[in-house]
C-alpha cells in the first residue's frame, strides 16, 4: 500500500527570521513524516503562526496545527515563548490523538 503524499500549509510565519525558519522547516517536516505513518488517507496538516506579545525579549508564540486525515479532523493550540518548542508540542499532540 502507497503512502498518499501530505499537503503542508503554513500561515503566520512571513515575519520569521531567516535563521529560524529553516529549523521551523525541519521541525515540521519530522512530524509531518510521523503524521504520514499514522494517517489512514490523503491529509492536509496546517500550522498557524499567531503572535500574542510582541515585546522584546518576552514574545509569546501561539501555534494552531489542523490535521485533516480521511474527513477526521484533528486540531491543536500551543502557547510558548519559544517558537520552535511551541510547533514541536502543537504537533506532538496531534500525533497523540491520532496513536
Amino acid at each position: 500500500m502507497a503512502k498518499q503524499s501530505q499537503k503542508v500549509t503554513l500561515a503566520g510565519f512571513r515575519d520569521i527570521d531567516e535563521a529560524t525558519m529553516p529549523l521551523v522547516d525541519k521541525v515540521i517536516a519530522n512530524h509531518a513524516k510521523r503524521i504520514g505513518e499514522l494517517a489512514a488517507g490523503t491529509e492536509t496538516l496546517h500550522v498557524t503562526l499567531k503572535q500574542v506579545h510582541q515585546r522584546e525579549k518576552s514574545e509569546k508564540y501561539e501555534i494552531h496545527a489542523k490535521l485533516l486525515d480521511s474527513g477526521k479532523v484533528y486540531v491543536s493550540k500551543v502557547t510558548e515563548r519559544n517558537l520552535l518548542a511551541a510547533v514541536d508540542k502543537a504537533l506532538n499532540k496531534l500525533i497523540n490523538e491520532m496513536d
